[in-house]
Parts: structure tokens; sequence; C-alpha cells
């Protein structure tokens, strides 16, 4: 377990590959089928590689380096999380869920698993993402938006939603199954979308229609600058080499 530092009253499997520097907080508990790289937090009251109902999924649990997992939040066997992976608290995440770097699931958060999930996404408190799911990188999905999967609930049919890059869902929204919200578009709050939205547009309502462009949404108090795209103008946390090309792409 390398230089790793672990509460008295952690359990630990022997079977568990921590890399240095991974420090496990008080009460938690890290399953056998783990492995977590280093320079990471699991904090207090965690499970960590909870065993799996599906017996197809009893991979290893992959958490990479620098993350911070914060209390009493769940996460299965059988995912794999790219380095800074970042929660709130009383997060779950379920088995089969890929995800690349950076992913941040803010408290309460719901991962249903089986699902794919790109670079620097960002899921605010209380986000439901459904099995099936496909979400992009550089993806904003703001608190209690869920993306469900199943057209006629209860069935065994999924037909989860895809958000391509740049999507910005915002608070409150729903996502019928099987929608696909392309590049750069933005859903509005409160709305409920039950078809495809088209690149760089605006949806809102219940159920959603098209508004307008991104583009024509203005800062109001910036002598009508666009708003959209927002990586024109918003680049706190996000690696320097994507941002070097945003501001190439907007000069």
């Amino acid at each position: 377990m390398g230089t790793s530092l672990i509460h008295p009253t952690a359990i630990v499997s022997p079977e568990a590959s921590l890399g240095d520097n991974v420090e496990i907080g008080p009460f938690t508990i890290v399953h056998g089928n783990v492995r977590i790289s280093g320079d990471s937090t699991i904090e207090s009251f965690c499970e960590i590689g909870y065993p799996a109902n599906d017996p197809g999924s009893h991979e290893m649990l992959e958490i990479g380096s620098h993350s911070r997992i914060r209390s009493h939040s769940v996460l299965y066997e059988g995912s794999r999380f790219g380095d800074g992976l970042v929660t709130g608290h009383r997060v779950t995440v379920r088995e089969g869920t890929k995800a690349g770097r950076n992913l941040q699931i803010g408290t309460l958060g719901d991962i249903q698993g089986h699902c794919q999930i790109g670079d620097y996404v960002r899921l605010h408190s209380n986000v439901h993402i459904g099995q099936q799911s496909v979400i992009g990188s550089y993806v904003w999905i703001f608190p209690y938006v869920v993306l469900t999967n199943d057209k006629h609930p209860p069935s065994e049919i999924l037909n989860g939603v895809t958000l391509e890059d740049y999507v910005v869902i915002a608070t409150m929204s729903v996502v019928l199954p099987g929608v696909r919200i392309k590049e750069g578009a933005l859903v509005g709050a409160h709305s409920s979308v039950s078809k495809d939205v088209e690149a760089n547009s605006v949806v809102a309502g219940s159920p959603a229609k098209f508004i307008c462009e991104t583009h024509e949404i203005k800062f109001k108090d910036d002598a009508g600058t666009s708003a959209y795209p927002w990586r024109r103008h918003f680049h706190r946390g996000y690696p320097p080499e994507a941002v070097l090309e945003w501001i190439s792409e907007f000069s």
C-alpha cells in the first residue's frame, strides 16, 4: 500500500491497491476489488468498491490520481475514473461508469451506472444520470437535472440520453429517453426535453421548444457581449491547452 495514510478506524482490504500518498479517512471501507492511484483522498464514512448486483460487473473499481471522494459517498466496483475525480458528500456511483479526467459530481449526485462520461464534466448537486447515458466532454449539468432512459416505465428496454460536448442543462430540467442534445446547445431551466436538440441552439419549456441560437443570448451587464459559447469567456478550472485552443477559436 505504499506510503498511504489509513485512519485506524478504516477497513481496507489487503487486496486493494493504493498508490503513494493516498489518504483513507475514518470509518471508510475499501473493498479488495479497488485500485486508487496516488495523491488521492477518500474522506470519512465512504464505501469504495461496493459489490455490484450485476454478475457481469465484477471488474475492478479504478480511481485516478489526485482524486477526492468526500464523506458518506459510495462507489461500486466495475467503474473507471480518470485523474482528478472530485465528489461532493453522499454521492452514489453504480457499476459500469466509465469517466474521463476531472469529473466533478456534486453533493447527493446519483449516477446509475452503465454510462460513459467524457473529460471535465461538471455535475452539480442532486443530479441523476440514468443508465445508458452518454455524456461528452466539457458538459455542464446544473442542480436537480434528471437524464431518463425508460420510454414506457417500468420496462426492460433502456434508451439513454446523449449529450454532446459543451452542452449546458439548466436546473430542474428533465431529458427524456433517447434524446440527443447536440454540441454547444443550452436547455433552459425547468424544461422537459422530448426531442433532439440541434447544435448551438437554445430550447426551453415543457415540452421544450426552440427559442434562439445560443450566440443571441447576451450578458445584460457587458455591452451586449454574447454569453455563449461559454468557452469564449469562462476558463476557470480547465487545462491550459484547452483554454489556448478556445482563445484561438474565438480570436
